[in-house]
């Protein structure tokens, strides 16, 4: 009876564990290319209609970023809001998918070389 109870414990601490990290994991990260860049300009307005007549708004971006090794490339993505204006941005970025999500990063959380390459691109 004792080993029943503690069996049963164990599986739903293991069980509500698990939701847990779904929940709070964002599952788009695992995985994926991390790049950095900074926001310039206004995002290109894209609205869609669906089936009930709402009308959905995103902004597109097409900028260039800078990995960890400061290689460069040009990333597009789409967000639900304009973002903030010169705001640093981790991307990130899986194969055959492209960019699949994204954060603000404080300037001083940026790798050296990302920093560097960024810094360049504004003179």
């Amino acid at each position: 009876m004792k080993n029943n109870i503690i069996t049963c414990v164990w599986i739903v601490a293991v069980f509500l564990g698990g939701l847990l990290i779904i929940q709070n994991v964002n599952l788009n990260r695992i995985g994926a290319d991390v790049f950095y860049t900074q926001i310039q300009g206004p995002g290109k307005e894209l609205t869609n209609r669906i089936g009930n007549g709402e009308t959905l708004v995103r902004y597109e971006y097409e900028l260039p970023a800078v990995d960890k090794n400061g290689t460069q490339t040009t990333l597009k993505f789409t967000a639900d809001k304009q973002l903030r204006e010169k705001a640093y941005l981790s991307l990130y970025v899986k194969e055959g998918k492209g960019v699949t999500s994204y954060q603000e990063v404080a300037k001083e959380k940026l790798p050296e070389k990302v920093a560097e390459k960024l810094q360049e691109r504004k003179e």
